[in-house]
């Protein structure tokens, strides 16, 4: 169908056009991608057979959709993506306020110019772009912005009575009549707002104050909202979910792997501008590492999610720390280290909501042992594992380099150390050649530093040095072994 060639009904009647709902017209395109192999979702991460199937389930079951989830589960993204499964275009009468289909009109405006011009009512072509419709449900949010309201300065231009249909000035969701509309954040619509989508929901009609008009307003809703227990905010009236189709548990990554694609994906602007910065693989395995912890951590308030923007929005962090100390050493390349994770805290913080005890402690306080338990955890991936409890005898892997420590020896680290002044204080530590040869014998050179950087960070998580923050860089020290040997 030629639609550049159709510009009258009767034009598109002759070509064969058939009206369909946006529930049908989705199902149908989603059974053709099926057949074909084709994803229907691109860019969700971790949610090929989870959320996504359950989402083509509603598509074809021609469901309304809540998707229920914490924040930063990409909700809005898999809403916006169901554009893709609209038709590339669609016809409507001309100056249509809701989008009426030339077959199947359901407004008395639309209807009148089609009894007056019959085929020659004219046609123009909606592209699936502008088919979809978004808002935020905030406590300001009123019956008229969603449904609509009388228009008294329509009815004082047309000088019509009040009794008369045509003074209504369309809301937003009648004006998404055959497109996609997203109310965000469901349970933060005051409670007699949502009683109003009731008959939109069951009825198909709208209700706005005296009129009763059974228009079958046809648009897809998608509704988002977090868990009832996220906030003393609001919550979903009971009537409401039940008129609504399917609701969908969206979820954070299972994996620290598909935490790492995820965060490859958003943060790809970092990713272009670190050229001239080597990432280790064991950097991002950290870095997602944070996020996992603060979800089971008992300072952080498990009901209000740690978003997987953290994730990004730390990596954009980590990459501008190296890119500061590249600018301020002069020179042209450098290697991520330990001390870099110092700079995501303040993308930590305002991530991450606190119980009492964390408040306590303090948001940066929070963020520093959320790293630390991060680097604890995968410690023993890396290096053997430290236990609690050892024999007074036993030789362990650490003791050559605990010795040096212990003998009143320390390491201080400098924000700002060149690479080769940082490499050959690293170098330079006693059985540190030994414990990467026997541990680590497949090190890339690239890598060398960022681990024996994080062996220390490892030794001091569990209590076996002390590390120390100045206001240049970090202190590597054994306090214990200090106090003895002034004795």
């Amino acid at each position: 169908m030629k639609r550049e060639k159709i510009k009258t009904l009767g034009a598109l009647v002759q070509a064969g056009y058939q009206s369909k709902t946006i529930q049908q017209e989705l199902a149908d395109n989603l059974k053709e991608q099926l057949k074909k192999g084709i994803p229907s979702f691109e860019g969700l991460i971790g949610y090929e057979n989870t959320v996504i199937p359950d989402v083509e389930r509603a598509i074809l079951s021609g469901h309304n959709i809540n998707l229920l989830g914490l924040r930063g589960q990409a909700k809005t993204r898999l809403a916006r993506q169901l554009t893709h499964l609209l038709n590339e275009w669609v016809p409507v009468v001309e100056g249509s306020e809701i989008n009426d289909d030339p077959l199947e009109p359901i407004s008395r405006e639309a209807k009148a110019l089609i009894a007056k011009k019959g085929n020659a009512t004219p046609v123009s072509w909606l592209h699936r772009s502008e088919r979809f419709y978004e808002k935020l449900a905030t406590p300001d949010v009123t019956v008229a912005d969603l449904i609509g309201d009388v228009d008294p300065i329509k009815a004082a231009n047309l000088k019509l009575s009040y009794a008369d249909e045509r003074v209504i000035h369309f809301g937003m969701i009648p004006r998404a009549h055959r497109c996609i509309f997203v109310l965000n954040e469901l349970p933060d619509l005051q409670a007699r707002i949502q009683v109003a989508l009731f008959s939109i929901l069951q009825e198909k009609e709208i209700q706005i104050r005296g009129f009763k008009l059974r228009f079958p307003v046809q648009p897809l809703l998608i509704f988002t909202a977090n868990p009832e227990d996220y906030t003393n905010r609001g919550s979903i009236v009971t009537p409401l979910k039940d008129r609504i189709g399917s609701q969908i548990l969206t979820h954070y990554p299972h994996t620290r792997e598909i935490a790492k694609q995820i965060t490859k994906q958003e943060a790809h602007a970092a990713e272009a501008q670190a050229s001239d910065i080597y990432i280790p693989e064991l950097a991002r395995d950290i870095l997602e590492q944070i996020s996992f912890e603060a979800r089971k951590s008992d300072y952080v308030d498990g009901k209000s999610g740690v978003s997987t923007r953290m994730s990004i929005t730390a990596f954009e962090n980590l990459i501008s720390t190296a890119k500061r100390r590249i600018l301020i050493s002069g020179e042209s390349k450098t290697s991520l280290r330990m001390a870099d994770f110092l700079g995501i805290i303040s993308a930590l913080n305002g991530k991450i909501e606190l119980v009492y005890e964390g408040e306590q402690e303090g948001a940066a306080q929070i963020s520093y042992h959320l790293i630390t338990q991060a680097v604890k955890t995968l410690f023993s991936d890396f290096f053997p594992e430290i236990k609690k409890l050892e024999k007074p005898d036993e030789v362990g892997p650490y003791d050559e380099l605990l010795g040096w420590f212990f003998k009143d020896n320390e390491l201080f680290l400098g924000d700002t150390l060149k690479d080769k002044e940082y490499k050959l204080l690293l170098d330079g530590l006693p059985g540190i050649n030994a414990l990467m040869t026997q541990y680590q014998p497949k090190c890339k050179a690239e890598d060398r530093y960022f681990y024996i950087e994080f062996l220390l960070w490892g030794l001091e998580a569990y209590k076996k040095l002390n590390k120390y923050r100045t206001l240049e860089g970090f202190q590597f020290k054994d306090s214990l072994g200090s106090y003895i040997s002034k004795l």
